[in-house]
């Protein structure tokens, strides 16, 4: 059961589903209504909202500043071989804003979803870096 909610907002709800659900293994819990669907991977739940003016949280602030998708913030994914992974993603089309990275706790990329929005797949290489705290 999700235990951790973020929400994305993307322009094309079905894409983004079969993207999340094929490529990165997430599970289609509901998807109710056109703009909008609710995914889960482990402890994440994932809401994905399209830009929709008649409510909900893809609707106008109060200002009029429109939802959209992009940015930064973005959740990571624990993986244990990013290599074979972002090959696999790569040779499907997916867009990465970088190469793998080595840092301090493992090796890292930031994957874009179909609507830009950022994921990090993350392959720890100290144990305590693991998602699990889990050694191996």
């Amino acid at each position: 059961m999700a235990s951790v909610q973020v929400r994305y907002i993307v322009r094309d709800i079905d894409a983004a589903i079969e993207f999340y659900t094929r490529q990165l293994g997430f599970h289609l819990d509901m998807h109710p209504a056109p703009p909008f669907a609710m995914l889960s991977r482990g402890d994440l739940r994932l809401v994905l909202s399209a830009p929709d003016p008649s409510g909900g949280g893809g609707q106008a602030m109060p200002d009029g500043t429109k939802p959209e998708p992009g940015g930064w913030n973005r959740f990571a994914i624990e993986v244990d071989d990013i290599d074979a992974l972002v090959a696999r993603l790569r040779s499907s089309g997916a867009h990465f804003r970088n190469d793998i990275v080595a840092g301090v706790g493992g090796k890292q990329i930031i994957l874009d979803d179909p609507s830009g929005n950022p994921i990090e797949l993350f392959q720890p290489t100290i144990d305590e870096a693991r998602l699990s705290g889990a050694k191996r």
